[in-house]
């Protein structure tokens, strides 16, 4: 089974994972038990570490995408782990409310991607990479209604198209929405595509990780379980540890 794994790409889910957990033993540390820190998730290092992290998860999903022998299976399961996590988040904590982030988005992309896949196959890799790339840049700020790559802005948007609230497409009004991860499927279905493409052009090596590697493609291989019981494990041992000292 291992002969036949693309390790590096469960080597990168391992490090965005691991990345990941570091990120939110910081959140929770500082924004749900009130502890002081240079960790501010305002700051621009705090950004660019956590846009990392989302980008790294996005392209590696619509990657994996093109590998999958039950797409629609796995986009079933990730939707079904999504509606959990939002019963969870709303019920036991409300503060921390999770409407539609990155678990949804990636559930909406898989199902999406399933009913276009032979649309999108019929798209030379090169130029749905290059598409795919530059619409995201270009709605990059869609839900802060703008067109635009972060600061860059080209234009802004009709307010009357936020007022319905679409916040799963990307058109909050956030004056009555809120969530504490937030990823609506414009723009980051895009950077999918950008993942989906990016196999026709490059497909690394078969085989087993370098030993000093091996603990990271674990992690990598079972990112669906470590997701969804990462938050859990950080909040409990982050309040043993509150509790005792």
């Amino acid at each position: 089974m291992s002969a036949k794994r693309l390790w590096l790409l469960d080597v990168l889910r391992g490090a965005a994972l691991v990345n990941m957990l570091a990120y939110h033993v910081l959140y929770d540390w500082v924004y749900v038990f009130g502890h002081e820190s240079w960790y501010d998730i305002w700051s621009p290092g705090c950004h660019v570490w956590q846009q990392y992290i989302c980008w790294s998860f996005i392209l590696l999903s619509g990657y994996s995408f093109t590998l999958a022998r039950k797409p629609l299976k796995n986009g079933l399961l990730v939707a079904s782990c999504a509606v959990i996590l939002t019963v969870v988040t709303v019920g036991f904590m409300p503060s921390e409310s999770i409407w539609f982030g990155v678990l949804h988005l990636n559930a909406a992309a898989v199902l999406l991607t399933c009913l276009l896949h032979p649309l999108l196959r019929r798209c030379p890799a090169p130029a749905g990479l290059a598409v795919s790339a530059v619409l995201f840049a270009l709605t990059n700020q869609l839900p802060e209604g703008y067109l635009g790559f972060e600061n860059l802005r080209l234009c802004a948007l009709p307010a009357a198209w936020y007022r319905s609230n679409l916040f799963w497409l990307g058109l909050p009004d956030f004056t009555r929405f809120s969530s504490a991860d937030y990823f609506p499927i414009i723009p980051w279905i895009f950077l999918f595509w950008c993942g989906y493409y990016l196999a026709g052009l490059w497909r690394p090596r078969t085989g087993q990780a370098p030993a000093v590697l091996r603990p990271l493609a674990c992690v990598g291989r079972h990112t669906l379980l470590v997701y969804m019981l990462h938050q859990p494990v950080i909040y409990g041992a982050l309040w043993v540890w509150h509790a005792v000292f």
